[in-house]
């Protein structure tokens, strides 16, 4: 089979692998039929996730059909057409069972990251039962893809995080795919001020297309003299860290208003410095998350109901013999304006 291998920092090749065979008996093998790109796997090609080692298939998104299940495997059988969840849960250990699924003792996220993942013809899914999800009959499978993990995660991370509330105001700092997404599902708790913050104008509009209430064009001092123009020099309730870099993080403590709350959704690979000289009497909480996907279930109904259509985040589209120029495509998202791309397996 074909698929994308990761070769070490800044390296990354598509290859031909022996199809995944059934390792456990909670395995299944599921035959791709759509894939993406993640931000989290650009982290990975520039080194900032030591736990993914050269040598293994990337991807932890996407749809497909299942192929083969083992023997303990008794929610789905061969042809089902199954949602593959980023992170991969047993369902039994002691972080399962208090929702933490992104802890689980034998899965967590590991798909795409310490086992092989889905950019690839073939996937081996572990603790299938409760790591997929049955596609509904004329489901859309290209917004399907979205829920795989930027959805769950711009909800779970930054919004449930972030505690939004009716009325309050909310920061999302990065108008990528996962601030995006959280901008959508921020929309469920109806916040009185949507505000991104972003410097590729592009992404800004999509963003006023997706209901942000204001948009601004700008990082550091500007941008915090911006938010304090919006809010009556208050900042506001929750700001969502939506990049992973050191200064979109300071930026957050900036802007915060008191008694506010810090979501951090970004892959962070270097350090960044907390500022408790100024935030130690502010009453703020900052919360960091990987997401759990607990929220998928809801988060499928909502989509099927046509409460937020997640598929208008697709710009680009390319077959997995084209996954090279999907990535580059990706990589330079200011000048290509991608946001989610959908590789085709078959």
């Amino acid at each position: 089979m074909k698929a994308l291998i990761f070769e070490g920092p800044g390296r990354k090749t598509l290859k031909d692998r022996n199809i995944p065979v059934i390792d456990s008996a909670t395995d299944a093998i599921v035959r791709m039929t759509k894939t993406t790109i993640c931000g989290t796997d650009l982290h990975i090609l520039k080194g900032d996730v030591p736990s993914c080692t050269p040598g293994r298939i990337l991807g932890h998104e996407g749809v497909g059909v299942i192929e083969q299940v083992g023997a303990g495997v008794t929610q789905f059988k061969k042809g089902d057409s199954v949602l593959i969840s980023c992170i991969s849960s047993c369902g039994k250990c002691e972080y399962c069972r208090r929702g933490m699924y992104s802890h689980c003792t034998t899965g967590g996220w590991i798909l795409g990251n310490t086992i092989d993942g889905t950019q690839a013809e073939y996937v081996r899914i572990p603790h299938a039962d409760t790591s997929l999800y049955p596609i509904p009959d004329g489901a859309d499978e290209d917004a399907l893809v979205m829920l795989s993990d930027i959805l769950p995660t711009g909800f779970e991370c930054g919004v449930l995080n972030g505690k939004v509330q009716p009325g309050g105001s909310v920061a999302i700092v990065g108008a990528g795919p996962v601030g995006l997404a959280a901008l959508l599902t921020a929309q469920f708790y109806s916040p009185a001020e949507l505000i991104v913050i972003d410097l590729d104008e592009n992404r800004l509009q999509a963003a006023k297309r997706f209901g942000a209430t204001n948009t601004i064009r700008a990082t550091g001092e500007e941008a915090k003299q911006r938010v304090f123009e919006l809010t009556e020099n208050k900042g506001v309730d929750t700001v969502i860290e939506a990049v992973g870099i050191a200064p979109t993080f300071e930026l957050c403590q900036e802007i915060v208003a008191a008694g506010g709350v810090i979501a951090n959704v970004g892959v962070h690979g270097f350090k960044a410095d907390l500022h408790l000289e100024k935030l130690w009497s502010h009453n703020i909480a900052i919360t960091t998350r990987l997401v759990d996907t607990v929220s998928t279930p809801m988060l499928l109904k909502t989509v099927r109901s046509g409460k937020i259509d997640p598929k208008q985040l697709i710009t680009h589209r390319f077959k997995l013999d084209d996954i090279l120029d999907a990535y580059d495509t990706f990589s330079k998202a200011a000048d290509t304006r991608a946001l989610k791309v959908i590789i085709e397996a078959v």
